[in-house]
């Protein structure tokens, strides 16, 4: 029994199976908001991303709303109870516009928002949080059928932990599926930690130098998922300078942030910060995924990242250095400028300069000339566990 009027124990199983489906095949998101929104008898209803920050909404497989209406959710969010309430409520929290404290028929969102368009209530939970980016579920109710009752809340109370889970697992598997096989090769082959970090810092992302850098403990820790320095001058120096990377307007053309990491007896890492670009990547977690990669790297016993030495011989900046090692991993002009978040002529610009520094006319000649340069670090990132 569910102890929900309605609701059988076989309904309720099947819909709960139907959510942890979502986690591997999040395009089913859509047709379980309609299973969700008929068991509360609901007329509407989706997911949606809010930006905290910037009090912004984004509506994802919603449905029975008219384009009109999501176009004025989207304008008057900042104005409405709900970007209030994620602000202070916990993950998973149930909530109902027609709830006393929300004062909803007084309300001008109410009088300009709903009401037009003939909705009288909206329920709804915050689900996943990172940073100042939320994904919510929520249903609404039109004109022909009353408020939200106690026995919808209770429902919506008893699906939000699954749904939680469900779109938890999904993130960690969406993170996933962003490493190439290439990519994943060429970040665990190197010497230096590289921990690809969410806008409020959380670790989405360690390649082995990383974890082994964790294991020992003397310099840095994973405490709550976020790289954590045990000196405490550079946990804040680095807790504030992926702040700053993940910002919205980071300069990917600005000199990286570096932090020093001292383990407390002369010695220690030093950290390089860049943004990470998420380029045209779409769908219900993109907002959460990776925006900066931290490299921790031994000055002393480290070997030189990837394409340092070379840039050091030949005089480039960071900038071109970035857009060569990018063309090195196959990517044209184009590509390469979603993937740095920079304009293709800027790309070029860059490119002319590093043919006159390296005396190279042709890219093919750059390429070969750059491989040839690069140490085998492969073989020693290898070195025991």
């Amino acid at each position: 029994m569910t102890g929900l009027e309605g609701v059988s124990a076989q309904e309720f199983s099947d819909l709960i199976c139907v959510i942890y489906d979502c986690a591997l095949d999040p395009q089913r998101w859509a047709a379980t908001c309609r299973k969700v929104a008929d068991l509360c008898e609901s007329t509407a209803g989706g997911i949606c991303v809010h930006d905290l920050r910037h009090a912004q909404n984004d509506q994802l497989f919603v449905f029975g709303y008219q384009p009109e209406f999501l176009e004025k959710l989207r304008n008057h969010y900042a104005e409405s109870p709900m970007a209030a309430a994620d602000i202070v409520s916990n993950i998973g929290d149930v909530s109902a516009l027609s709830m006393e404290r929300y004062q909803l028929l007084e309300s001008r969102f109410y009088l300009e928002v709903l009401k037009p368009f003939g909705l009288v209530d909206m329920i709804w939970f915050p689900a996943l949080r990172t940073g100042a980016r939320m994904a919510s579920m929520h249903a609404s109710r039109s004109e022909k059928a009353p408020h939200y009752q106690e026995r919808d809340v209770s429902l919506f109370k008893l699906l939000s932990p699954h749904v939680c889970r469900a779109l938890a697992i999904s993130y960690v598997f969406d993170i996933r599926a962003l490493r190439s096989e290439m990519l994943e090769k060429t970040l665990d082959g190197l010497v230096a930690g590289v921990f690809l970090t969410a806008r409020d810092g959380h670790v989405v992302y360690m390649n082995h130098a990383a974890e082994r850098q964790i294991k020992t403990g003397h310099s840095i820790r994973l405490v709550n998922n976020r790289v954590s320095p045990t000196d405490s001058a550079a946990r804040a120096a680095l807790s504030k300078a992926i702040e700053e990377a993940a910002r919205d307007d980071a300069d990917m053309g600005v000199s990286e942030h570096s932090v020093a990491i001292p383990d407390g007896v002369g010695g220690g890492y030093v950290a390089t910060l860049l943004p990470v670009k998420s380029g045209q990547r779409r769908g219900i977690l993109a907002p959460f995924a990776a925006a900066v990669a931290v490299f921790v790297q031994d000055p002393v016993q480290a070997s030189l990242m990837p394409g340092e030495a070379f840039a050091r011989l030949h005089g480039l900046t960071g900038g071109e250095l970035r857009v060569l090692l990018a063309l090195s991993q196959g990517l044209d002009g184009m590509e390469a400028a979603d993937m740095l978040g920079i304009s293709e002529s800027t790309i070029r610009t860059h490119l002319q300069h590093i043919f006159s520094k390296t005396g190279t006319s042709r890219q093919a000649d750059l390429l070969h000339l750059l491989h040839n340069s690069m140490p085998p670090i492969h073989a020693l990132s290898t070195v025991a566990h």
